[in-house]
């Protein structure tokens, strides 16, 4: 599968093959500088960086053009159908360029929650999240049957569509002999659907018919402090341990262009997006 961006609501992604003409990533800093009168700079700045896209195309295929137009304006297509796809303008953005799609402080073992509660939950056995250890969380694994769900900050998982090729790694440190590497399959609804299983701390899978969402699970195989750190979610590329990761966040369009080409019905695009709190706007 090839490494092109997917954008869409949850359900109603579609993927755009055609190269962007223009694509900036960057990450919004908001950092503050303080300039005393002897000189000194004090820079204050927000714990976490708001991600912002930027993207453009010229000729772009009239069915794309189309897609990207309903994102913009908030206009749902035809695809699958359930309560989720009318929840607010977000949408979700699968960026090509991201080698991790885990949420930034997730894939580094890290949490904003004592608990690890905002990335990490229990489906069954028992772990329990410990506090900092250096700059990590760790896991107690206290039942050989544990399987650990990572949890997306908006949805009922990470979005999907039918046929798309995911592969999950779980963290490096895990004992390969014997984890499991799991991902659930879930529809638009987030009602469970099925799951794709290897022994192993690695496993790919394709995404069944009706699945919106994956959530990606470990299951250590073993009691004990366990790390949390360098796991690796992909689509269409084979996982990389201790990736950067980008994260999948909500986004909503904050500007758009649409410009007739000198042909056709080809349209110049661009969007801006910007990464919002949650999946409603």
């Amino acid at each position: 599968m090839a490494r092109n961006l997917w954008i869409g609501k949850p359900g109603l992604l579609r993927e755009i093959s055609q190269a962007a003409r223009s694509w900036d990533r960057s990450a919004e800093l908001n950092m503050t500088e303080f300039r005393s009168l002897e000189g000194r700079v004090t820079a204050i700045a927000p714990a976490r960086t708001t991600r912002r896209l930027k993207l453009s195309w010229e000729w772009l295929e009239p069915a794309d053009a189309q897609h990207l137009t309903r994102v913009a304006r908030r206009v749902n297509g035809p695809g699958m159908l359930g309560r989720n796809v009318y929840a607010g303008g977000a949408v979700a953005v699968l960026d090509p360029a991201s080698v991790n799609l885990l949420d930034p402080l997730q894939a580094a073992g890290q949490s904003e929650r004592s608990n690890g509660g905002d990335h990490w939950f229990t489906i069954s056995g028992t772990m329990v999240i410990s506090p900092f250890i250096g700059d990590a969380v760790l896991g107690d694994c206290r039942d050989e049957a544990t399987a650990i769900g990572w949890r997306h900050g908006s949805w009922a998982g990470w979005p999907v569509m039918p046929g798309m090729q995911v592969s999950w790694m779980l963290p490096p440190d895990w004992n390969a002999g014997l984890c499991q590497a799991q991902l659930d399959w879930k529809d638009i609804d987030g009602q469970y659907l099925s799951s794709t299983a290897t022994a192993g701390p690695v496993t790919t899978g394709l995404a069944p018919e009706g699945a919106a969402y994956v959530t990606p699970v470990g299951r250590p195989g073993a009691t004990g402090m366990t790390a949390l750190a360098g796991a690796c979610l992909t689509v269409g590329e084979p996982p990389v341990a201790f990736a950067l990761g980008d994260g999948c966040p909500a986004m909503a369009v904050t500007a758009f262009t649409d410009t007739p080409a000198t042909r056709l019905p080809y349209r110049s695009i661009s969007l801006d997006l910007v990464e919002v709190l949650g999946a409603a706007l």
